[in-house]
């Protein structure tokens, strides 16, 4: 485990988000988009191509834990993920949610809705999220890959 100076975490070992992060689990499609304290990065669940998480860089397992530069970040990074997602997918919504169990930290799921999946599953909102993860059908690597690169050319300044 790593430290910051005041004694919070900044790599936690064993943390599927920290993992990511620094390397230890396969991250498909790598980081998409950075800033001083927030990451981007494509869901390894079974969420759905498209969608996106937003997390801090350190390990922080309660919102009431964010510094107040991280807090400062938050809410813009949020609207441009949602922006990005909801114009690479064309979905109806996006949804915003905030995850955060036991010792792993803090990310917000940034999933796009379409009709075909609200078709598909027969569901909307949290239980449509509950039947993705008992479906449990990841993603293939090659749709996550090609996601992964469009969403790093729209956060772009550029793009």
């Amino acid at each position: 485990m790593s430290e910051y100076a005041d004694g919070g975490l900044t790599d936690v070992p064993g943390c599927i988000a920290c993992d990511l992060t620094h390397g230890r689990r396969d991250l498909r499609g790598g980081p998409i988009y950075e800033t001083d304290h927030w990451r981007v990065e494509h869901c390894v669940g079974p969420l759905g191509v498209g969608t996106l998480l937003v997390k801090p860089l350190r390990h922080v397992v309660r919102i009431a834990d964010l510094s107040t530069d991280e807090s400062a970040e938050m809410g813009a990074l949020l609207q441009r993920t949602s922006s990005v997602v909801g114009s690479l997918t064309n979905a109806s919504q996006v949804y915003v949610c905030l995850w955060s169990h036991g010792p792993a930290h803090v990310h917000f799921v940034v999933q796009p809705e379409t009709d075909a999946i609200v078709e598909s599953f027969g569901t909307w909102g949290p239980a449509l999220q509950a039947a993705m993860f008992e479906l449990d059908d990841l993603p293939a690597r090659i749709g996550v890959e090609q996601f992964a690169d469009r969403a790093r050319r729209a956060f772009s300044p550029s793009g």
